[in-house]
């Protein structure tokens, strides 16, 4: 029976019959559309089969455009090749796609094809003309390089670094021959290679031992000695050590020794001194910990006494060529005046000293923490070389004591220097620091200009902690007197 039969009732079974069943207004839509989508596809296949194709572009719109953009602002280094436009530098790699026209010069590639027989096409004389237009070290090297360009340059160049005035590219031809050598050290007052006779077992020791590492004539030479650097009082470090440090840290640890093996501890003249040493960015740090025990209420007399040598009247404890400039010992002195001084207890002196206490509600103590003044309590920076100081008065433990547990007042000073790179004494870092040149700014030097060295060398080693100090110059006046001026003694 129908939903529209006279005899139907309304019921839930007829409503969901009646919702679920398909109109026939419905079937008529989709076979009329369908029936136009195929009448036009027949019509767009006849069009098309009439009338040509339309051209296809050369390049893709992208492409297109990062060709333009690249004709109209891409600038290559003629030397290495390398993009200077870093923004298709960055449209390169955000792309992922390669890019031939941008990345390094390939220095060393072990599947390029050997070069002799392009050298050789050339004659000798036109290989001795190219040779004559650089200087003896570069024309040396350049005969190294290969059997076939010695044959083509011969001798000539080598002939020319004997030479006395050549001295200087004779080094720096023997600082490239560092990686092929690594049993033999390049002694700089002979200008060669000695062979290693303590080949990792090299130690800092005092100064007046003589520890030659290799077998040299000029070991014991006064006019001819090896380049080295003043730590302390009685202890230097020589230019070999340092070289070793950086050759292990460059090519291996067959090269030389680590930068640990170069810390030590010490006492001398009532001094007590601890030295480190690390690599940043391929140049070797050295912190230098030096530590004595002061009495209060020292005279000026005593003072000098305390803090210099009779020996040369150079400090006992590590400084860098310029000491003498500027404000290194006057603050260092001011620090020993803030050590407290012992109080009369006899009489009335004592009797006022202890009302006071009381009526401030503490007790004297004379190894109380000892607060510095604005004077002497930030960091020294000499601005003529990369060295920062730090001084400071600590409350530690004497041992000598034999009472035990003995704490006494001690004037502490740090010293953080950068020892350069190790290739070579003439390094801007090693003759700064050895007052051997005078063009180097520390302030304003790209390594510490934004940050200090004793941030870089505390940073590495967590254990350590530095006080937070703002960091000042030396000189403030940028006064070089040296020993003609009277405020460093």
């Amino acid at each position: 029976m129908s939903a529209e039969s006279p005899g139907h009732k309304p019921g839930i079974r007829s409503f969901f019959s009646n919702a679920l069943r398909s109109k026939k207004s419905r079937q008529t839509l989709r076979k009329n559309s369908l029936s136009r989508s195929m009448t036009d596809l027949r019509l767009a296949a006849r069009s098309s089969a009439d009338e040509p194709p339309p051209p296809m572009p050369d390049l893709a719109p992208l492409q297109a455009h990062r060709l333009k953009y690249a004709q109209a602002h891409v600038q290559l280094d003629s030397q290495l090749g390398e993009r200077r436009d870093y923004t298709t530098m960055l449209h390169s790699l955000g792309l992922l796609e390669p890019d031939d026209s941008y990345g390094p010069a390939q220095v060393e590639n072990e599947r390029r094809q050997p070069g002799e027989g392009d050298i050789a096409k050339l004659s000798p004389g036109v290989w001795k003309y190219i040779a004559s237009f650089l200087n003896p070290a570069d024309a040396a090297s350049l005969a190294f390089a290969s059997i076939t360009l010695f044959r083509r340059l011969g001798t000539r160049s080598f002939v020319a670094l004997e030479r006395p005035e050549n001295a200087d590219h004779r080094l720096n031809f023997l600082i490239g021959l560092d990686k092929s050598l690594p049993h033999h050290l390049l002694c700089f007052p002979c200008a060669r290679y000695h062979r290693r006779t303590q080949e990792g077992q090299e130690r800092i020791k005092p100064a007046h031992v003589i520890n030659p590492l290799f077998d040299c004539p000029n070991v014991r030479n006064a006019l001819n000695p090896q380049p080295k650097s003043r730590i302390t009082h009685g202890r230097t470090i020589p230019f070999t050590f340092v070289q070793l440090t950086m050759r292990a840290f460059r090519f291996g640890p067959q090269y030389g020794i680590q930068p640990e093996d170069l810390g030590r501890r010490w006492t001398r003249d009532g001094w007590s001194f601890t030295s480190r040493f690390y690599i940043h960015e391929g140049r070797l740090l050295m912190r230098v910990i030096s530590q004595t025990f002061a009495a209060p209420a020292l005279t000026p007399s005593a003072q000098r006494l305390l803090l210099y040598s009779r020996e040369d009247y150079w400090p006992y404890f590590s400084a860098c060529a310029h000491w003498r400039d500027g404000e290194l010992m006057p603050v260092c002195k001011c620090a020993l005046e803030h050590i407290p001084r012992p109080r009369e207890t006899a009489g009335l002196q004592g009797l006022e000293h202890k009302v006071k206490d009381r009526w401030q509600g503490g007790r004297y103590d004379p190894n109380a923490l000892t607060s510095l003044c604005g004077f002497c309590r930030p960091m020294r920076r000499c601005p003529q070389c990369p060295s920062e100081y730090l001084i400071e008065v600590k409350l530690s433990e004497d041992k000598s004591d034999p009472r035990g547990m003995v704490f006494r007042q001690a004037i502490v000073v740090t010293r953080w220097s950068d020892l350069g790179d190790g290739t070579t004494p003439a390094g801007l870092e090693w003759g700064a620091v050895n007052g051997l040149r005078d063009d180097y700014d520390s302030f304003a030097h790209k390594h510490y200009a934004k940050r200090g060295i004793a941030s870089i060398f505390e940073a590495a080693f967590t254990a350590d902690t530095l006080p937070g100090q703002r960091v000042i110059s030396m000189n403030p006046k940028k006064k070089k007197l040296g020993e003609s001026g009277h405020g460093w003694y």
